[in-house]
């Protein structure tokens, strides 16, 4: 096994991923009833040593639907062999915790229109008006 690299500062230790294999459903041939190729890797947030206690709480708040105990399982089974289901599970383990201790995105900051923009609002709502007033009325002349 291998460990996790999640990003440049953190680094997931071999030891801390736990994985189970069984059988994968859908195609296979005949090694479909015979071989575990589903993978499924886990990875204890709540206790876990690789995370700081800032980038933790982090974590745990953004995949708090998705933890069961604390755990997050990750499961690929779109592969035939278990090799690429291993590599699958793991890529979608680091983007999942690279998304879940990412910093916050800094606030927007507020802007005003421009005055062209606010004067192309209006002649647009008049425009508007106009051909909603001129619409259907037969003229007598």
């Amino acid at each position: 096994m291998r460990e996790l690299v999640v990003s440049s500062r953190v680094v997931v230790p071999a030891h801390e991923l736990t994985w189970r294999f069984s059988r994968s459903s859908g195609p296979g041939g005949q090694s479909v009833n015979t071989s575990d190729t589903r993978a499924e890797l886990s990875f204890d947030v709540l206790r876990t040593t690789a995370l700081s206690p800032l980038l933790r709480e982090r974590a745990l708040q953004r995949l708090g639907t998705r933890l069961v105990d604390g755990v997050l399982t990750i499961t690929a089974s779109e592969h035939r062999s278990q090799l690429r289901n291993r590599e699958a599970a793991l890529t979608r383990m680091g983007e999942t915790l690279r998304a879940a201790v990412a910093p916050p995105a800094a606030p927007r900051k507020r802007t005003r229109p421009t005055k062209a923009a606010r004067e192309r609002r209006l002649a647009d709502k008049h425009r508007r008006g106009d051909v909603k007033r001129l619409r259907g009325r037969a003229h007598d002349d």
